[in-house]
């Protein structure tokens, strides 16, 4: 008869009672059975810091942090640990990590106000005293909110929170946390609505108007997000963080003049600000001002050394090359065990893009499949239930759903959609196109994911939820007003041209939803050799919202069930989707240009073939190279990495041998 398995609260309450080493066995017992239980590692943790057997517990936070390098708990555990070995400058840092990781850590918050009062730092100490009891003054509920927001238990924040606002409707707290666990959902316009409201109600918060920047900048809002930073920096012309936030969404709106003055503004207040100098950085760039934007990145790395997104922002120029020191210093930075953990990851794919330049392809793959290793340990994504996802708008998406609602939506022909996988050559076929006098360029738009969250109302975190089967159920009144709301939302992006662009990729899993709401749209669908494509993606470390990137595995499951289910578009939309084929268009642009406009019922112009000179704020990885002419010594850079591809190749399976494919 085997022992039963202790359950975490049988742990806990050995601690309760003292009993420290029974919950270090028990503990054990779990971690047998399941080597990355988060919560039996931290027990033991804690367990062993009580008995004082600090270097076991040493060890156990260092197994816990591979797992959870940003664990609150974790990070704070770290803090006492040293604390209690009298390291007292560890301990603030520790504590200074937990907060920055979960700032309801109310203990990590007043230990280091303790240890700076200590130190004689008063000012610093009361600083750090007062979001101690900031914190400690919300609602119970609220903290607990917090904490599961930041331990990334989505769900269970969001119904904790819900509960709490149906019985406290105006709480300005309550709301803006619910507008953050939305935003983590990717449903935008909920957060919008929230935090537009909390801020009628609480005109004077900063935080509320800060968050609703970020949340305007994600709907791609950019007026109305300068709106707000404008609100701030008008009570405060002298505040360095409102003239920050007011550069940024300046270099939004265009106004490179206005971007550039203020951030010149926060940096004689703020001399060598690592942060400022990056987003600098990345306003140079934009506007392609290459030079400049290099300078701006080096200034904040020499800055601040560990500053991992100014090394980053050097890579993801494509062009530029590292020097030797340069390596050295990411290097040694990389190896570190006090850096953070998104530093880490910006400088393995740095180093990645180094060596690769290089052509020390072993040691360049190394740091990428480094840097994505970190990326999943943050990710939530799911292979098999982005499988689960793409299957079910195949399963409802029927010719006979296209049939039922045949006639109904905007019949605006406006919008364009590229769509694919990043990294095939989407921004490349933008440029082409949005150098025609009748298309506006845009950017990668949120507005159909957004529409489709909404959709799915309250199971929007379900796989099997009401969407897609919900649009079996939509009116033609309904049908019209998502198009007609498409086209006002987007309104703000365009420059009075007939037509504009979206190019999102994301939008291939919704073409159905597309059809549906806008049966004009013309529709193209950005293909690249599967190989190119998918490692591409694997180096790129994208901002946010392509986490199946971050694995050969993911990635190359992803790529097939993409060209599944763009299969099964052509199959009930026969001619609605245009596939173009990056390789087509490197080794034959003009063919290729006169098809694409041939498809959109545009005139030819020459200008879709020097699309390079176009002058136009390009924000996607590939701003640099759309910039430059066709060039083809990027289409088989993959085939120097092909001995570390192994799983990447068994993942795409047949879908290798249908490419190049015949359109004929």
């Amino acid at each position: 008869m085997t022992d039963t398995l202790p359950s975490p609260q049988d742990i806990q309450a050995l601690m309760r009672q003292g009993r420290f080493g029974d919950a270090v066995t028990s503990a054990d017992k779990l971690i047998a059975q399941d080597p990355k239980d988060i919560e039996a590692l931290y027990m033991k943790a804690v367990s062993q810091r009580y008995l004082k057997d600090f270097e076991s517990a040493e060890d156990t936070l260092r197994s816990l942090n591979k797992i959870a390098p940003e664990l609150g708990r974790a990070l704070q555990e770290e803090g006492h640990l040293a604390r209690d070995q009298g390291l007292l400058d560890a301990a603030l840092a520790a504590y200074q990590k937990a907060t920055r990781a979960n700032p309801a850590l109310i203990a990590s918050w007043r230990a280091q106000a303790e240890i700076l009062a200590r130190k004689g730092r008063a000012a610093d100490a009361k600083a750090v005293k007062f979001q101690a009891d900031r914190v400690a003054a919300l609602p119970p509920a609220l903290l607990s909110v917090t904490h599961l927001i930041h331990e990334g238990k989505l769900l269970k924040a969001e119904e904790l929170c819900r509960v709490f606002l149906q019985q406290n409707p105006h709480h300005i707290e309550g709301m803006r946390l619910l507008a953050d666990i939305g935003a983590r959902f990717g449903v935008f316009n909920e957060a919008d609505f929230l935090l537009e409201s909390a801020i009628e109600f609480a005109p004077q918060d900063v935080q509320l108007r800060l968050d609703h920047i970020q949340i305007l900048r994600k709907r791609q809002k950019f007026a109305a997000a300068l709106d707000q930073a404008k609100s701030l920096y008008d009570r405060d012309p002298e505040n360095p963080l409102f003239q920050s936030h007011l550069a940024i969404e300046s270099m939004q709106t265009g106004d490179h003049e206005k971007a550039f003055e203020l951030f010149e503004k926060v940096l004689e207040k703020v001399p060598n600000d690592p942060a400022t100098l990056t987003s600098r950085g990345h306003a140079f760039k934009t506007f392609g001002k290459q030079d400049d934007a290099i300078e701006s990145y080096r200034a904040a790395y020499r800055s601040k050394p560990e500053h991992g997104d100014a090394y980053f922002g050097l890579a993801n120029l494509k062009t530029y090359r590292f020097t030797d020191d340069e390596i050295d210093q990411m290097m040694a930075l990389s190896e570190r065990h006090d850096i953070g953990l998104s530093n880490l990851i910006n400088l393995c794919f740095s180093l990645g893009k180094a060596y690769e330049d290089r052509e020390d392809f072993a040691a360049s793959f190394i740091q990428y499949e480094r840097g994505n290793d970190m990326k999943t340990i943050q990710s939530r994504y799911k292979s098999d239930d982005m499988t689960t996802e793409l299957e079910a708008q195949a399963r409802v998406c029927t010719k006979d759903l296209f049939a039922k609602q045949s006639g109904k939506g905007c019949p605006a022909p406006d919008p364009i959609f590229i769509v694919g996988l990043p990294r095939a050559g989407s921004t490349l076929l933008e440029q082409i196109i949005a150098s025609h006098s009748q298309v506006d360029g845009t950017l990668e738009l949120p507005n159909i994911l957004s529409l489709s969250y909404r959709l799915r109302g309250k199971e929007r975190a379900k796989i099997d939820g009401r969407y897609p089967a919900i649009l079996h159920d939509l009116t033609a009144e309904q049908l019209t007003e998502y198009g007609e709301q498409f086209i006002e939302d987007t309104q703000i992006h365009r420059q009075g041209a007939p037509f504009f662009i979206d190019k999102m990729p994301n939008n291939f899993r919704h073409i159905g939803l597309i059809h549906l709401i806008l049966p004009n749209a013309k529709i193209i669908d950005a293909r690249r050799h599967p190989m190119a494509c998918c490692f591409s993606g694997f180096k790129q470390h994208f901002a946010e919202g392509q986490e199946f990137t971050y694995g050969l595995e993911n990635i190359g499951t992803y790529y097939r069930d993409y060209v599944t289910l763009m299969d099964h578009w052509d199959t009930v939309l026969p001619g609605k989707v245009l596939r173009v084929q990056y390789e087509d268009v490197v080794a034959d642009t003009e063919t290729q240009v006169r098809r694409i406009l041939d498809y959109l019922n545009l005139p030819f112009e020459q200008s879709c073939l020097e699309f390079h000179k176009t002058k136009r704020s390009v924000r996607t990885a590939s701003s640099e190279q759309v910039r430059q002419p066709i060039y083809k010594s990027g289409v088989d850079q993959w085939r120097n990495f092909e001995p570390w591809l192994g799983p990447l190749k068994s993942a795409l399976g047949p879908v290798l041998e249908r490419y190049p494919i015949d359109e004929a």
